[in-house]
Parts: C-alpha cells; sequence; structure tokens
C-alpha cells in the first residue's frame, strides 16, 4: 500500500504542477451549472431538484474523464520515463491504482464545485436530499469507470491526443450501449438475446438508477467491475510492453 499511495501523491502533484488540473476544474465548473441552466433549463421546471443537472453529466464525463486519464501512461511514454517507472521496485497494479485514485481525486474535486447547487436548492426549496447524494455517488462511480476505460487507452499509445480520442470513443460506445435506437438497429440483425447481454453493459442504464435515488447493490458492482476491468487492462497491457522490452 505504501507504493500505491507513494504513486498517488506524485500523480496528484504532477496534476496541480501543470496547468491541466486548474483547466479541468475550470471547464468543470462552467460547463455543468451551464448544461444545467441552458440545455436542462434548472430554473424553468418548478422543482427544488437538480435533475437537469444529473441528466447531463455522463455526456459530459465521458468527454472530460479521458481528457484526464489520457496523460496515465501516454505521457510517460513520452517522455521516457515508463522504463524507470517499471525497472522502480513499484509493483504495477500499485503504478495503477495510483495513477487512477489521482485522477478520481481530481474528478472527485471538479464534482464537488456543483455544490452550491446543491445548497441553492436547499435555500429555494425542499429538495429529496437522500436522492441527491445518491446521484452523487452515480456520478463519481461513472466518473471512475470512463478513468479507467481512459487509462486503458493511454497504455496503448504514446500520443495523448490518440489516447484520448480513444477513451472518448469506448465511453461513448459503453454508455449509448442500452438506448433505444443502439438495441432497436441490433435487434434487427443480432440475436436478441445479444442486444439483451449489451443493454445489461449501459453504463448510463446503470446510472440512471442512481440518479434516480435508487441505490443498488448490482449497479455498485457494475461500477466497480468496471473500474477493475480498466485498470486490470492497463496492467495488461503496461506489463506486455514490460516483458517485450519496448
Amino acid at each position: 500500500m505504501r507504493a500505491l499511495y507513494a504513486v498517488y501523491r506524485r500523480e496528484l502533484a504532477a496534476y496541480f504542477e501543470t496547468p491541466l488540473a486548474y483547466v479541468f476544474l475550470v471547464v468543470f465548473a462552467f460547463a455543468a451549472p451551464s448544461f444545467a441552466w441552458q440545455v436542462g433549463r434548472l430554473f424553468e421546471t418548478g422543482r427544488a431538484d437538480l435533475a437537469p443537472l444529473f441528466d447531463y453529466m455522463p455526456w459530459l464525463l465521458l468527454v472530460l474523464m479521458p481528457a484526464l486519464a489520457m496523460r496515465a501512461w501516454a505521457e510517460e511514454r513520452d517522455h521516457g520515463t515508463l522504463e524507470m517507472l517499471l525497472a522502480a521496485p513499484i509493483p504495477l497494479w500499485a503504478a495503477a491504482g495510483g495513477k487512477f485514485f489521482a485522477a478520481w481525486t481530481v474528478a472527485a474535486c471538479a464534482i464537488a464545485l456543483t455544490a452550491p447547487m446543491w445548497i441553492a436548492m436547499n435555500y429555494l426549496g425542499n429538495p429529496d436530499n437522500a436522492a441527491i447524494a445518491t446521484a452523487y455517488i452515480g456520478t463519481l462511480l461513472i466518473a471512475g469507470g470512463y478513468l479507467a476505460l481512459g487509462q486503458a487507452l493511454s497504455a496503448v499509445t504514446g500520443n495523448q491526443v490518440v489516447a484520448f480520442v480513444l477513451g472518448v470513443g469506448a465511453c461513448f460506445l459503453i454508455t449509448v450501449a442500452g438506448l433505444p435506437f443502439v438495441l432497436d438497429a441490433l435487434s434487427a440483425r443480432l440475436p436478441g438475446a445479444f442486444a439483451e447481454a449489451l443493454a445489461e453493459l449501459s453504463a448510463l442504464a446503470r446510472y440512471e438508477s442512481l440518479r434516480r435515488g435508487v441505490l443498488s447493490l448490482a449497479d455498485l458492482v457494475y461500477f466497480i467491475s468496471l473500474m477493475a476491468l480498466g485498470l486490470a487492462l492497463a496492467i495488461t497491457l503496461i506489463d506486455a510492453r514490460r516483458g517485450a522490452g519496448r
């Protein structure tokens, strides 16, 4: 655990030593309320809740989380520091975990910037705070899933832009997998069981129940499994690179 914590501190410091974290936080602080106010018409719903904010959160996160994760391994390869990291007495799982938790911490800070909206809802009315808290948990979980996928795709290239594009593509696919237009298109060409299995993989469907304030073990297991899968894939890809001596 010491190795994981050491990597976590190194990575978290690296985010704030460059403009990346600050730019990310500023963009999120403006984009999230803008979606809620301009697109979701937050103050026109006549309800004291944050549904318009959480409605658009997955679409915002599927772009911003890969931007946060793209540097995880691609930057190490680009700067030639990956070999030094792999040669250090640090287990690969600790390196991947430290990078992931550092990025997740920055994401959590960004999500926390929307807390004034929650405070405003309590000032203006009597919202269901338990439901809002559950929606925040869902937002953190889907952000973690996107970050893990982004880190895995960062391990396949030394170009951060390519890693970002691949990450956005993967997050988009796993988000839209359960949407009706996707399932209808697939059902016409593939067995119904395949479409049903694909719907189960949809991050958006799992997030929706949390967004409504329903906290279930199945949804928690799904997002934890998604994060574990992304990190395991990243570890496998980096380990294969180390084994190949590249």
